[in-house]
Order: C-alpha cells, then structure tokens, then sequence
C-alpha cells in the first residue's frame, strides 16, 4: 500500500537586511504570506493577503552597508528603539508558520530564496534553536521558472518572464508587500505548465 504523501504549504517570505550575510549584519524586517497549499493531487492558491506575518526587528550589531540599508528606507536608529527583539520576534515567526501550516509540511518560497533564506535560518536557529522549516524547506522561484521555461539560471530575471506571471503589485522593498507580491508570482509559477521540449509532439 502507497504511503500517503503529507501536504506542503508554501509561505513566500521577504527580508530586508542591512548588509550581505547575517551575523556580521542585521535582517531588519520579515514579511511572510502563504502562496498555497500542494497535495497529490493538485496545488490550490491562497489569498495571499489573508494569512500574513510581519515585524521590524532590531539590529544585532553596529555594523551595516549604507547600500543596503537603503534600498529598504528602513531607519537603523528608530529600530534600535522601537523594533522587536529577535528572540520574540523569531518565536512569533516560527508559531505563525506552524499555525498556517496544520497539517501540512511548511515550505519557505523566496524570489530569489537564497539571500532570503540564507538570513532567516540564520536567525531562526541562532534565536530560537529550531527552523519550522527544518534545514532544506525552501524553494527558489527563479530555479522554478527557469525549470519550466528552459532556461539557464543566469538568464532569468522577472523582466524577460511572460506578463501573465507577474503581480500586478508593485515591488516596495516593504517586507510584507513583497511577499504578496511573491506569493502571487509563485501560484502563477505553479499553475504554469511552462515551455514545450523542442521537437515535442
């Protein structure tokens, strides 16, 4: 007898940091939207603003890239104030994703997933001990259009991908609106049955 496939749940995440690497560097917000649900036998799309997640967090360290920081407009000074502490604010992550996720395996998706990725494990195992996701739970939306449109990775950009897959949403760099925005990009991707073989029948 087959053994029954667990679903996944896939929640677009977006980060915002202040320079290339964490540790060295802060993530100074998280937003997170859940994209859809994957079983055996299909994937059903979400409403990606019904079931979201964001925080502000404060730096770890005094150290930043002024590039970076700014293309969030984040203020570094007003969130050594105000932002939440990392350790609060990754528990409330990781209950949120394992709310949303009853049932199901939560899959992490990010365009691309690993800058994204690469800061929100770090902050989840060095601030909670633990991933929701556990260590490989991501999927990368570029891997995935590239996959289904025959394409080398390095020749993908949202610009050269069919109008029809793209969010009509604007890209803010604004955590939260960038996950929907990415949400919708990935049901879009998910419901895309990509490009023919060439020579295919």
């Amino acid at each position: 007898m087959a053994r029954r496939l667990r679903p996944s749940v896939y929640i677009s995440v977006d980060i915002e940091a202040d320079g290339p690497i964490p540790g060295p560097y802060s993530m100074l917000s998280v937003g997170a939207a859940v994209a859809g649900r994957q079983d055996a036998d299909a994937y059903e799309p979400a409403d990606p603003e019904a079931d979201t997640f964001y925080r502000e967090l404060r730096p770890i360290g005094d150290t930043f890239d002024p590039e970076a920081l700014a293309v969030s407009g984040l203020d570094r000074e007003a969130l050594f104030r105000d932002g939440a502490d990392p350790v609060v604010a990754l528990a409330e992550f990781s209950t949120w994703v394992r709310e949303v996720s009853r049932g199901a395996q939560p899959v992490m998706c990010g365009y691309p997933a690993s800058y994204d990725w690469t800061f929100l494990y770090w902050y989840l195992m060095r601030y909670t001990g633990a991933s929701p996701f556990g260590h490989s739970g991501c999927m990368d939306m570029k891997t995935l259009y590239a996959t289904k449109a025959r394409l080398p990775l390095r020749a993908v950009a949202k610009g050269t991908m069919p109008r029809e897959l793209l969010s009509r949403r604007r890209h803010t760099h604004h955590a939260l609106d960038d996950a929907i925005e990415q949400a919708e990009l990935f049901s879009n991707l998910m419901a895309w049955p990509g490009v023919a073989a060439s020579g295919a029948e």
